[in-house]
Formats: structure tokens, sequence, C-alpha cells
């Protein structure tokens, strides 16, 4: 055998093997890819681009826009979205889109402190419910049943009229009607956890019951009501935009997204984009959140 017929069988056979691991390359990268859209889905992370802007704007929305929410041009009413008016202005001549970015932390500020308001209260009522039992179990789960027979709305505009309106009060409101649903939750997994094997033994070891209780129910209960929370939140800001939309909200001119809907539908067949942007904008801050709720549950499986 030549020289040359030596070496034109080397170069086939480095081309063979060259063939033979270029499929395993491609697995090994179709495996990666798989691996990180499972663990950061596309949705997943697209939702939580939209909450990141949405609290930035909540935070410091002068970098946002450099209009004012509140002062208006006249001449400029009712004017169809553009590049000096991204989406469009009102019927005062005020930019919409500077208007939702303030509205901002008035939807989620009063969101979050829905939530506490039902993530404290509900969590004592649940947490006394769960460790005490008896008659203490009996009389607060009948008050909560009692809460739970009202219709939410109907209990919300009983607890503003009785306070008064305005963001703070629209908040409380809210607030009050989340109870119930933190209090079952948290009872059903004070139930759980107090029949755990180091519970009894904590009790066993000379463990009082406040001591028992904070160190070891009370944190393992909090695994599934955190991200209960995070779902009530895209939930209450559903309940500030309807509350404010029926006009029990913040009073005008306050940007409030539920107001800046109400404001709009006045001149729906005129001036659509008054109410198509800010409803858009609820429901996807409301989608995100549920999102970013359902991925922290799934995470704590």
């Amino acid at each position: 055998m030549s020289i040359l017929e030596i070496a034109a069988q080397d170069r086939q056979g480095e081309d063979t093997g060259a063939v033979s691991q270029q499929p395993a390359k491609d697995i090994v990268k179709v495996s990666a890819s798989r691996r990180w859209t499972s663990r950061y889905p596309p949705g997943l992370i697209l939702a939580s681009i939209i909450l990141l802007i949405v609290v930035s704007w909540a935070l410091v929305p002068s970098v946002f826009t450099a209009y004012d929410p509140l002062q208006g041009t006249p001449s400029e009413h009712l004017r169809a979205p553009s590049l000096s008016h991204l989406l469009g202005t009102d019927s005062l001549g005020r930019d919409l889109y500077a208007r939702m970015v303030y509205g901002a932390v008035h939807s989620l500020s009063g969101a979050l402190a829905a939530v506490a308001i039902g993530l404290v209260v509900g969590s004592v009522i649940g947490i006394l419910a769960g460790s005490i039992g008896r008659w203490v179990d009996a009389a607060l789960m009948r008050f909560i049943d009692v809460l739970l027979s009202i219709p939410v709305l109907l209990l919300s505009l009983s607890v503003i009229i009785l306070l008064g309106f305005g963001t703070v009060h629209a908040a409380i409101a809210v607030g009050v009607t989340s109870i119930a649903n933190f209090a079952r939750l948290v009872r059903s997994e004070v139930l759980s956890v107090r029949r755990s094997e180091y519970v009894e033994a904590a009790f066993g070891s000379g463990g009082t019951f406040r001591s028992v209780v904070w160190r070891h129910v009370l944190p393992n209960s909090m695994t599934t009501v955190i991200p209960f929370a995070a779902l009530q939140t895209g939930w209450a800001i559903l309940q500030l935009s309807t509350l404010g939309f029926l006009g029990y909200g913040a009073p005008p001119p306050t940007p409030e997204w539920g107001l800046l809907i109400a404001e709009g539908r006045n001149y729906i067949a005129t001036a659509w984009w008054l109410t198509t942007a800010p409803g858009i904008l609820v429901v996807l801050v409301v989608v995100s959140i549920n999102r970013l709720s359902q991925s922290m549950r799934r995470v704590q499986r």
C-alpha cells in the first residue's frame, strides 16, 4: 500500500469520527437547553420582567416619564397615541402613560397593605384556632364562616361606607375580605404540623406552648401561606381596581388604575385608549403575579 493510500484512509477515519461525535454534541446542547427552559420557563421570565417594570414605576416614576400626571394641556385633550404621548391623552390633556406610571404606587401599595392585613389577622386567627382547639377553634371558625357567607364586594363596600372613601380605607376593606381565606389556610397547616413527630418531641422535652408554636409550628406553617399571599396580591389589585372603578377608591385626580378605567369609559367610542391601556395593564400585572405564585408553589414541592 502506498503512502498516499494510507493518508487517504486516515483522513476518512477522522471524518467518520467527527461525524459520529457531532450528534453527541447536539444531544448535550438540547439537554442543556431543556434544563434551562424547565428551570426558567419563558412565561416566568416574562412575568418577572413585567413585575420588575411595574415595581420600578412605583419606586421611581419620574425616571420613566417627564410628564406631570395631574397637570395637562387643554389644547392636547383626547390625543391618540403618538411619539409625543405614547398612550395618548385624556379629556384634560394629561398624558395617559404618565398617569399609569404614577398610579402604580397607589395600586401596588394598596394591594400590599390589603394582603398584609389579611395575612397578619388571618394568621393569628388560624394559629389560635389550630393550636388551642376545642371551644376556641369552634368560636373562631364560626366567625370565619360568617365572613365567608358575605359576598366579597358587599363586605368591601360595607367597610368603606363605615370608614369613608380613599386608598387607605379601600385597602383596609379588601384586607378584611381576605382574612377568612388566610385563617382557614393557616388553621389547616397548623393542624397538620401539630401532628408531626418533632412538635410532639418539643412538647415532650419540656417546651412551652408559646415557644413550640413560635419556633416550630409557625415557621413550618408559613411555607404554603407565602405563595398564597402572592396570589392574593393579584386578587387585591383586582378588588382595588373594581372599587376604584365604582368610585369607592381613591378620589380624582389620583391616578389610580381602576379610576383611570372609570374616567375613560365615557369616551370609549372616541378615545378607546383611555380604558384599553390601563385595563391591559391590570390584566398583565395580575397574570404575572399569578404566574410567579405558581412558580413559588412548584419550588416548595
